[in-house]
């Protein structure tokens, strides 16, 4: 695994997780860390929030019994995106396995609008948005709900009185344990060494999930269909080698 550098700032505006409604949002604010908006947003942006985003968000403060009945035609399989960034990787996804309902999470405003406008272009129907911390997502969803889940390139928070924020902790696998289906796959990417170690530690005394790599490099190669991200392509640029890991619920 690569040795790059570990002193970048904090990424929690993207990745400490994360439609509802105005009041909604900003009661998932407690407990969040970061910042929940960056540069300004453009008129066309502020028009996709007001318009678009109401008709994608849902309602996390109560159970959600059918997670297929989010979507207009119900789709066969449902996948989690964990802090989907621009929304790249989930707006690719949907468009690339439209049977597929996509529920993507994000607490950064400026990352749902840019999904947003990803959406629209793609005149995407398999897509679903919530503007706020992931765990209620996770908490709403009914047991067996998922058949997969992604979490790249989160907030490595480096510094070791942070590490309890990293998102993969014991915790946190029991809950995605519950909502994930027997042989569901946990996708993770991240860039840093120091953060893949750590989350892999925890899938290997976690009762729920396995790490079991096809081979020796596997964890150097991307999965099947994979487009990128702007963080991957971040990391490349920083010289900087991404880790593939694929976890499966047991």
């Amino acid at each position: 695994m690569n040795s790059g550098s570990q002193t970048r700032k904090p990424r929690s505006q993207r990745h400490e997780t994360g439609v509802a409604t105005p009041r909604e949002t900003q009661a998932n604010s407690v407990g969040l860390h970061g910042r929940r908006r960056g540069r300004k947003l453009g008129a066309h942006q502020v028009s996709l929030l007001n318009t678009l985003l109401p008709c994608l968000g849902f309602d996390a403060s109560r159970p959600i019994p059918d997670p297929t009945c989010l979507f207009p035609e119900r789709p066969s399989t449902v996948w989690l995106e964990i802090g989907f960034g621009g929304g790249e990787h989930l707006a690719a996804q949907a468009h690339a396995h439209p049977d597929t309902g996509y529920i993507g999470c994000e607490s950064f405003l400026n990352g749902i609008a840019k999904a947003l406008a990803l959406i629209e272009a793609g005149r995407l129907r398999n897509v679903r948005l919530y503007n706020g911390d992931a765990g209620a997502v996770i908490e709403a969803l009914p047991t067996e709900a998922l058949d997969g889940a992604y979490l790249l390139y989160p907030d490595p928070w480096p510094k070791r009185r942070h590490h309890r924020r990293r998102f993969l902790s014991d915790e946190m696998l029991l809950r995605l344990a519950r909502i994930m289906r027997r042989d569901a796959e946990l996708h993770f990417a991240t860039d840093i060494d120091a953060n893949a170690g750590w989350s892999l530690a925890r899938i290997l005394r976690s009762p729920d999930f396995v790490w079991a790599p096809a081979g020796p490099m596997d964890w150097q190669r991307p999965w099947d269909g994979w487009t990128g991200t702007r963080y991957e392509a971040k990391a490349l640029r920083g010289g900087r080698r991404p880790i593939y890991l694929t976890f499966l619920r047991k």
